[in-house]
């Protein structure tokens, strides 16, 4: 330095800078260190962000003023430099020597400044709007200034020596000065960019560096978010960069890469290991002729199988972008040990009375600066770890999509629903696992290293007695470990228990209708409450381990210290406890609480997400359909479908289910396939279509192809956009195939016609009206070859004639296309062109009717059994259909059963509540009023005028979301749940905690204090003994408070799901009908998990924190009671702030849940869809609808982080200023404290920002989960049905002896405000006659039913049993001594047994002989579990002839003297359909019978039969009465071919 600066120049002199009051540094320092700092940081800086900019160009920016300006200032600067060094230059001319630092400095400064230009420059032709690189400079720059420009001054009080530099000077400060301010201002966007286009972009592209480092620009979104609930259309849209579009496919190309890699290297190993064999086998291998040596050398290479690495492409994917949040961490870490320095220097200082006091504020404004530095850095690190998370949930939810459009994962039949839970868990549960792993990925490495760190500190500090301290904290890691690998397995405990007890819920509520009629509900309520008791059990057992791990992560430091202390004074008699030493070993220990309790949670993360990512590599990995297994392009043949020696499996390892199959179809022809139920008809439509595995054979399709399955694939969108399916409107062929499909008169009775929205699966649809759409749709499509998979067993038979006639048979509009028809209708038969009987998966006649008549086989014979009378049924005249005024009514009475219209029903249904439950807050995309919806399309939807529709009145409510603040009313709910007096002990507890922690703190600064005084050795014990005991106080006290709270909140939890069970069994049957299921499902999930688990561990961290900032402000306060002056301004500004981000981040995450259910919903939608959508090739307008899905959901998360991002900034301000005001006032009163207090207030105002941070994300997630409270409370407050047992009204126990049933004047209606759907029905039934009722839909007929049963209870008139008023008696009274038959075999999951007697009343002989006349014994006996066989959800395991025969043995126990019969109106097979009717004739004789009739013939040979018309009694008398009469009931056996 001397060589530079010259002798007379000193570079350091202690006594002008640190042992004066007013300080100053000398003037070779200035020149030297501080001028050059700036210079060196840009140089270094430059290299990495060119090459930055130079990959990354965002457009150019136009030249503009501010850039202008700021480039002549740069200039300008360059100049005053080198006027500076001329002016040295010039001195030297004149014979003034001047030492080289006055050359060397101005000549570095000068070319700095150059290059500040150029960046200037280069950053507007890149696109950069604002710079972080050249703000630090401008502000690097400014700082080193700010002294010279002191001591200047001082100089210039005397006279200034040197004009020229102070003049160059002075300019140069001006303009750095400047520079700074400018550069706080943001260039335009550049040109081209998408700001332009886009209607709402995220500020955060356009935000300055200034604004980007403290999130400023999320304020905007804050503001709007307070002022009133923020909803979708204020969010704003998704950056480019993490959108599906950018980020999908970068993924997938990676992926690819990694396939190919992997199968290239496979390929290699298979060539070795099939060159095994001697060349005689040679034919077989792969790798064509090897020389012997080429085999050696592959042999030893590889025989193992490479799989392709998912991890290796999500690295190369998205590593680069993390590993900028990485360097952030590693800097964070490393200022994280400043202020413990910066605190053990403040200590000293007050040690000693006579230091300058300008030490003192330095000191409380550099821990100020570097407290506030780290906050920037740290929540830098978070925003890109949580964008990267983001993004890894995107691309591999899209990943999974795709696959599931090309896997052959899905197809097998029965599988489906497995398969669907596995798709959810890995795009809900595996997804969200990498996403909340990337947050804490970085603590593997940063751990470790704050770790050692602080060991390194501490051992400067204390020497060797940290090992004590150490040795605990490495004590209670296994202590820990063992705690979370406990809890972990009570977790999976509990979650199956949850499990099980919302699959049993869900069937429940499915089945809930058939539990009310056979009153069976305190069965089922009996057993859900068995399983919610195993629940709670488990709970508590967590809730004694949450206790213990509490009281270790809140005692650890303490035993750390106390250990640590202890040892020390202990070992050595000079060892001195004293303020400094103790106060920085409690900072540091803290900073080691933090690395060490993490460490094992994120090692217990990585391993989930290891398990995640294997579970998505294997299905990444999959096989795929291959595309070719069906020639497409074929043109050989003249027939249009060709299969040869086709042989068909569903899955490799399974057995084939097609074999041997030769078919062509020549083109134009109309095939029918028949057979029994489950011989291979639908596998063959789907080998067709590419769905199968093929093993051998050949199949080739000339031209496209249209399918309709056997359950119509529905989508939820409008009617008229389920038959277009993408292709153009043409209102002719639209109008044309509803006509041919029999929908127009549908439509007229829809709400919103042919744009009113269809719910998830169709389910505001009827099963034929369904069916009727998927026909549509194919007829829609215009295609070559249509498939159709027995698309008419849904509809009723005069409706399947009509689509017989129109579509396709030999006239209808598919005239001239090839057709491929499955059926069961026989009576089709003699007009299709080519019949196929297949017979377990062979074909085992095929030719036209003629042909397979008179060959005899099993065709002819299936035939004669059936003959052709029978098979006519009813055909319901359609002229009738026009002159029902109240028809519109149908679309209620199609009816309570809209949601179990037909059998198949139960598949499609299970789903959208499985995915309800999962998909958190809103089950009902239809929220979407559907009202608003139509009156925008139907501007240009309608061409013609006179097409008015009528308003839509949702039959399905919107669920309502709360908005706004939570009411102090729900916290009291939940307070009187737990308990009042309860909570205030909880209270009481925390508060003495806390007094224990600060009186354990306060004894230890008194301790240090017996330093200065000198009195060490004589109290040594003591002061250790009550230290111990105050700290092992708190830790008991710890314990016993969060072990008391858990108990409460347990309590609580068993409280609100026992009131919503019971209340909801007790919900009359019309709640049921307008709620969707899911929305109540919902409730006893989704909601009832919040309250069990999430809610209470908020309440225990809000709790903790709260108490424990509490503690903070008293300790400071009291050692320097000034601080009370600024408690005030900062409790304001926090409460502020808190309001601002409570409102805008609750609203967030609503939104953000409510977004999720549509990603969800969409897939399960297009899983059950796949093959349909395949068959269409619709899949790339699938894949990005659900991209678009997966972005509007990711528009909601994305503020929801930056809202963290922006409240952590701003709280832990805060909480630095509190601070800097704690180390402050321990200067000014330096005085009259001792080091003690100032190194207790001090180390306490270190700790509080992290608890104010978590303060305010506690209420929030408080608030958000108090809610559930609020929604359980909702459901178990709605109106109930009459009671089960009314005591004073008991029926005796034989009635109904006689079965006598009258209706007097009985009126009734399905809701409030609807028409009544009976009108005055009068009429008296003697007991033991067998009444049939018949009528067209919507005549009331199954109302009937259920207003015996009181269902529906009566809106005038009564109904009397026996005599007895039905509507006097208890529910359960009535319900069990009347017996059902219901048109909608419901079986639940559990064993035979169960479903047939579930309270146990029967013994196994009666059971026996139920199933013996029912004509299931044979099919029992042959199970090995006999009636212990388990039952699927809804009986999927049996067929539904087997599950109608169920129900069946289930009336023949109970035996009632009235039995209600409700026909199934799906094509049960006819042998089935016989049973029964046999049966019935025979072992209910003596009863009375009502029959809902709809094959005529069923009910020929009854006593009397009932028509009802509109609601009334057109005719009621004996069958062939009514014939002679020729009214209603003639027309309809006429139509039937039952009456000439």
């Amino acid at each position: 330095m001397e060589r530079l600066c010259g002798p007379k120049l000193p570079f350091w002199e202690a006594n002008q800078t640190f042992h004066t009051d007013s300080p100053d540094l000398p003037e070779c320092f200035q020149l030297s260190v501080l001028s050059w700092l700036p210079c060196v940081y840009l140089w270094l800086a430059c290299p990495p962000y060119l090459f930055y900019l130079q990959r990354n160009n965002m457009g150019y920016i136009m030249m503009s003023v501010l850039n202008r300006v700021k480039t002549v200032f740069a200039l300008v600067l360059w100049i005053v430099c080198w006027t500076d060094l001329f002016g040295t230059f010039n001195e030297l001319h004149q014979g003034h020597t001047q030492p080289p630092i006055y050359f060397v400095t101005p000549l570095v400064v000068g070319i700095t400044m150059l290059l500040a230009t150029f960046l200037i420059q280069f950053e507007r032709l890149r696109g950069v709007q604002s710079s972080g690189i050249l703000f630090i400079f401008w502000f690097l720059s400014v700082l080193c200034a700010i002294v010279p420009f002191r001591s200047k001054i001082l100089q210039a009080k005397n006279e200034i020596p040197d004009k020229l530099r102070f003049i160059t000077f002075y300019l140069y400060f001006t303009l750095v000065v400047s520079q700074l301010i400018l550069c706080c201002f943001n260039e335009k966007p550049p040109l081209f960019s998408n700001v332009d286009t886009d209607p709402n972009p995220c500020p955060q592209s356009t935000a300055g560096f200034l604004s980007t480092m403290t999130f400023w620009w999320f304020t905007s979104m804050a503001i709007k978010g307070y002022k009133n609930p923020l909803e979708a259309k204020d969010l704003w849209s998704l950056n480019k960069r993490d959108s599906s579009e950018e980020v999908v496919p970068k993924l997938l190309r990676e992926w690819d890469l990694e396939q190919i890699k992997a199968h290239s290297a496979e390929d290699r190993s298979t060539q070795a290991l099939y060159s095994k064999p001697p060349p005689a086998r040679e034919s077989n291998h792969v790798g064509g002729e090897n020389s012997p040596e080429e085999v050696e050398v592959l042999l030893s290479k590889t025989k193992t199988h490479k799989k392709p690495s998912f991890l290796r492409s999500l690295i190369k994917a998205f590593g680069p972008y993390f590993l900028i949040g990485s360097a952030f961490k590693l800097l964070q870490d490393l200022i994280t040990f400043v202020n413990p320095q910066l605190l053990s220097l403040l200590i000293l200082f007050t040690k000693q009375k006579e230091a300058p006091t300008w030490w003192g504020y330095a000191l409380a404004f550099l821990m100020f600066f570097t407290a506030f530095l780290q906050t920037l850095i740290l929540h830098q690190h978070f925003q890109y770890c949580f964008v990267t998370g983001m993004r890894l949930r995107t691309s591999i939810i899209g990943a999974i999509y795709r696959k599931v459009h090309t896997g052959r994962s899905m197809h097998t039949h029965r599988g489906i629903v497995l398969n669907l839970f596995l798709f959810f868990n890995l795009m809900s549960v595996d997804a969200q696992r990498f996403m909340d792993l990337t947050t804490f990925l970085n603590m593997l490495w940063s751990a470790p290293l704050q770790i050692i760190l602080a060991l390194y500190f501490l051992w400067q500090n204390l020497g060797p007695s940290v090992l004590a301290g150490v040795a605990v904290m490495i004590l209670l890691i296994p202590l820990n470990a063992a705690i979370a690998v406990r809890t972990r397995a009570y977790q999976v405990e509990q979650m199956q228990y949850k499990d099980t007890r919302i699959k049993l819920m869900n069937e429940i509520l499915n089945g809930i209708k058939v539990l009310k009629l056979y009153a069976w509900e305190n069965s089922f309520k009996d057993k859900v409450l068995e399983i919610r008791q195993k629940e709670l059990n488990v709970l508590r057992k967590t809730a004694y381990l949450g206790a213990l791990s509490t009281m270790a992560w809140t005692s650890a430091p303490f035993l750390v210290a106390l250990m640590t202390f202890a040892v020390y004074v202990t070992v050595d008699k000079n060892n001195i406890l004293d303020a400094e030493k103790a106060f920085v070993s409690l900072s540091l220990f803290n900073i080691l609480r933090f690395p060490l309790n993490m460490l094992p949670q994120v090692i217990s993360s990585v391993v989930q997400a290891s398990v995640s990512l294997k579970r998505i590599q294997d299905f990444l990995s999959h096989e795929e359909l291959d595309p070719e297994s069906v020639d497409r392009n074929n043109t050989a043949t003249d027939s249009s479908v060709t299969v040869v020696n086709g042989k068909f499996t569903w899955a490799k390892q399974d057995p084939p289910a097609l074999h041997n199959i030769n078919l062509m179809v020549p083109q134009r022809s109309l095939l029918a396939v028949v057979g029994h139920v489950g011989c291979g008809k639908s596998s063959l439509v789907s080998a067709l279509l590419g769905e199968m595995e093929k093993l051998e054979g050949h199949i080739s399709i000339r031209g496209s192809v249209a399918y309709v399955p056997q359950q119509a694939w529905i989508q939820n969108a409008t009617l008229r956009d389920n038959i277009l399916f993408g292709k153009a409107y043409n209102e002719q062929k639209y109008r044309s195939c509803l006509e041919a499909c029999a929908l127009t008169p549908d439509l007229e009775v829809l709400p919103g016609g042919d744009l009113t929205e269809i719910g998830e699966k169709g389910i505001n649809l009827s099963g034929g009206q369904r069916q009727r759409v998927s026909l549509a749709r194919a007829l829609y499509n215009e295609a070559d070859v249509y498939l159709l998979d027995d698309p008419l067993s849904a509809v009723d038979s005069h409706v399947a004639k009509h689509i017989f006639d129109h579509v396709i048979g030999p006239e209808g509009a598919l005239q001239g296309k090839t057709r491929i028809l499955v059926t069961h209708g026989i009576s089709f038969l003699p007009q299709v062109d080519n019949i196929m009987v297949m017979v377990e998966g062979r074909v085992s006649e095929m030719g036209s009717y003629q042909e397979l008549l008179q060959q005899n086989g099993a065709f002819a014979e299936f035939l004669r059994n059936y003959s052709l009378e029978d098979i006519i049924e009813d055909e319901a005249t359609v002229a009738l259909i026009d002159e029902e005024e109240d028809f519109p009514d149908d679309v209620l009475s199609n009816h309570t059963d809209m949601v179990d219209s037909e059998p198949v029903v139960e598949v499609k249904r299970k789903f959208i509540r499985q995915i309800s439950v999962i998909s958190g807050d809103l089950e009902n995309p239809r929220s979407k009023s559907v009202r608003r919806r139509l009156c925008s399309e139907r501007k240009h939807a309608e061409p013609d005028p006179e097409k008015k529709l009528p308003k839509v009145e949702k039959l399905i409510q919107a669920e309502t979301t709360e908005t706004g603040r939570v009411k102090s009313k729900v916290f009291w709910e939940y307070v009187k749940a737990v308990g009042p007096l309860l909570t205030l002990c909880i209270c009481f507890l925390y508060g003495c905690q806390n007094a224990a922690a600060i009186g354990a703190n306060i004894w230890l600064s008194q301790w240090t204090n017996d330093a200065a005084q000198n009195m060490t050795q004589e109290n040594v014990s003591m002061r250790v003994g009550v230290y111990a005991a105050l700290g092992i106080t708190q830790g008991i006290l710890v314990m016993v408070s969060s072990f008391t709270l858990a108990m409460g909140n347990i309590g609580a939890a068993r409280k609100l799901h026992y009131a919503l069970l019971d209340n909801k069994f007790h919900t009359p049957q019309s709640f049921f009908d307008t709620t969707p299921i899911g929305r109540v499902i919902n409730r006893f999930s989704k909601d009832i998990y919040v309250i069990d688990e999430a809610l209470p561990s908020t309440v225990l961290m809000f709790l903790g924190t709260f108490f424990s900032s509490l503690s903070t402000m008293i300790v400071i306060v009291a050692s320097t009671p000034i601080f009370a002056v600024v408690i005030a301004p900062l409790t304001f500004i926090y409460v502020f702030v808190q309001r601002f981000y409570v409102a805008t981040s609750r609203q967030l995450k609503r939104l953000e849940s409510v977004t999720r259910s549509p990603i969800y919903s969409h897939f399960s939608e297009t899983i059950t869809g796949s093959s349909v959508i395949r068959a269409y090739g619709r899949h790339d307008a699938f894949v990005l609808m659900s991209d678009m899905k997966v972005d509007e959901n990711q528009k909601s998360y994305y503020p929801g982080i930056v809202a963290n991002r922006w409240l952590g900034v701003r709280i832990e301000f805060i909480g630095n200023c509190i601070v800097l005001f704690a180390a402050l006032f321990a200067v000014i009163g330096k005085d009259n404290l001792n080091p003690g207090l100032v190194g207790l207030s001090v180390s306490y105002a270190l700790l509080v920002t992290m608890s104010l941070n978590w303060m305010v994300r506690m209420t929030s997630d408080l608030e958000s989960n108090i809610v559930a409270v609020e929604r359980v409370k909702e459901y178990s407050e709605t109106k109930i049905e009459a009671p089960w047992e009314v005591e004073d009204k008991k029926p005796s126990p034989d009635w109904p002896s006689q079965g006598k049933v009258e209706f007097l004047d009985y009126s009734v209606r399905y809701r409030e405000g609807l028409d009544l759907v009976l009108k005055n029905l009068t009429l008296s039934v003697v007991g033991g006659e067998k009444i049939g009722i018949v009528g067209r839909t919507g005549a009331g007929k199954s109302s009937m039913t259920l207003c015996l049963f009181r269902l529906l209870e009566a809106a005038g008139g009564e109904i009397t049993i026996d005599g007895v008023k039905i509507s006097e008696i208890g529910l359960h009274d009535l319900r069990s001594k009347l017996t059902i038959i219901p048109q909608e075999p419901v079986l639940f999951s559990g064993s035979l047994r169960m479903n047939l007697d579930p309270f146990d009343k029967y013994n196994d002989g009666e059971v026996w002989k139920a199933l013996e006349l029912s004509h299931l014994n044979k099919f029992v006996s042959n199970q090995p579990a006999k009636l212990e066989l388990e039952c699927s959800e809804g009986g999927e395991n049996l067929s539904v002839g087997q599950r109608q025969l169920v129900c069946l043995a289930r009336a023949l126990l109970r035996k009632t003297r009235i039995l209600i019969l409700d026909e199934a109106t799906a094509a049960i097979d006819l042998e089935t359909d016989d049973l029964i009717q046999s049966t019935i004739r025979t072992q209910f004789e003596d009863c009375t019978v009502f029959t809902i009739a709809h094959r005529l013939n069923t009910i020929m040979d009854y006593t009397r039969v009932l028509v009802l018309d509109k609601g009334q009694v057109a005719e009621f008398d004996t069958p062939s009465k009514l014939l002679s009469k020729r009214g209603i009931f003639y027309g309809m056996a006429k139509d039937a071919g039952l009456a000439q």
